[in-house]
């Protein structure tokens, strides 16, 4: 890792403000279930940024094999729509009874008008900067059988332009939230991500990120960053071992200037790294579906206990029981109060 960021100034040490993780394993008290929290979750605020699409499922059946390629045929019986990406970290936050608000950019075209009137119904404050160059970015997976058969991708990358007025608005919402998540799908939609973490930071809010790629250092200084296991593993290298683990997460921690960094490790569940050293807890034993949207709903319940004030291994725990709901559903979900402990 490079050191500071070009035209950076350095900047004096602060306070971390991420509490201090428990032993491993600990984490399952009255305090950690969610129901203990959700009072104060309906007073929480929490603004998301990031790259928003449209998630467009197409379900039929598969009876036979193409006499043009040896594909196979899928007469389409229904589909359905529903918001990804930021949009959908907005959507987890808003069902489990926060106020969200969701900064993007998008085109002006149908899809937007679709990602709108979806996320209209969720109760989420949206704050869209529309442009008719851009296209906004569409997923389209054809589902047979319960399986995905293909998916098809459309997006362009947003203007500079666009993306400069962002941050006006950014600073506008800023001062409402109770935490910053800031959702990186690596569509081009933040560009300015290391102007808002230090923004969010100087105004005193937990910052997290969903990281993407193998370029880090734009995250510098954030509060918290949830890596999957690859996503760590393309960064730091692969661990020999658990300690072996623990030591490249904390060095990349320190490294990066970061209170905390959580490695979500799919069935072995998530690993948190602060000053105070690993805290490790199992995943929640669940059929597992569709793993699609399961970090959308760690970061989100992330950001809305700790907005909620909630330490970050009770936001942990709960976030980890999310992610188990939602891995038990088709593509992306949200996982519902009363469906959490």
């Amino acid at each position: 890792m490079s050191g500071k960021r070009n035209g950076d100034t350095p900047r004096p040490p602060r306070e971390r403000s991420a509490p201090s993780p428990r032993k491993r394993g600990e984490g399952r008290g009255e305090g950690s279930r969610f129901s203990a929290w959700r009072a104060r979750v309906a007073n929480a605020n929490v603004l998301i940024v990031g790259d928003v699409m449209l998630d467009r499922y197409w379900f039929g059946d598969v009876e036979r094999i193409s006499p043009e390629a040896p594909v196979p045929v899928v007469k389409i019986a229904r589909s359905d729509e529903r918001p990804g990406g930021a949009a959908n970290v907005a959507r987890n936050a808003a069902a489990l009874g926060a106020r969200a608000m969701l900064l993007s950019a998008t085109g002006k075209d149908e899809a937007a008008d679709a990602l709108l009137r979806l996320l209209d119904t969720e109760r989420i404050h949206t704050s869209f900067l529309r442009d008719a160059t851009l296209k906004t970015t569409v997923k389209l997976r054809v589902i047979g059988r319960q399986q995905q058969l293909l998916r098809i991708d459309f997006e362009t990358p947003p203007p500079h332009e666009l993306l400069a007025a962002h941050l006006a608005e950014f600073d506008h919402l800023l001062g409402d939230a109770d935490a910053l998540v800031l959702s990186d799908y690596g569509k081009g939609g933040l560009a300015h991500i290391a102007t808002m973490i230090e923004r969010g930071r100087a105004a005193g809010k937990p910052v997290l990120v969903d990281p993407k790629g193998d370029d880090w250092e734009r995250y510098r200084g954030a509060t918290l960053i949830t890596p999957n296991r690859g996503e760590f593993r393309q960064v730091a290298g692969r661990a020999r071992d658990e300690d072996d683990l623990a030591r490249r997460a904390q060095a990349l921690r320190r490294d990066l200037d970061l209170d905390a960094l959580l490695i979500t490790r799919s069935e072995e569940g998530m690993s948190l790294f602060s000053d105070a050293g690993a805290l490790t807890i199992p995943a929640q034993a669940r059929e597992v579906f569709d793993v699609s949207g399961a970090g959308d709903t760690v970061i989100a319940t992330l950001g809305t206990l700790l907005a909620a004030g909630a330490s970050l291994p009770i936001a942990m725990a709960i976030a980890n029981e999310a992610a188990g709901v939602v891995v038990g559903k088709l593509g992306t979900a949200v996982a519902e109060p009363d469906e959490l402990s």
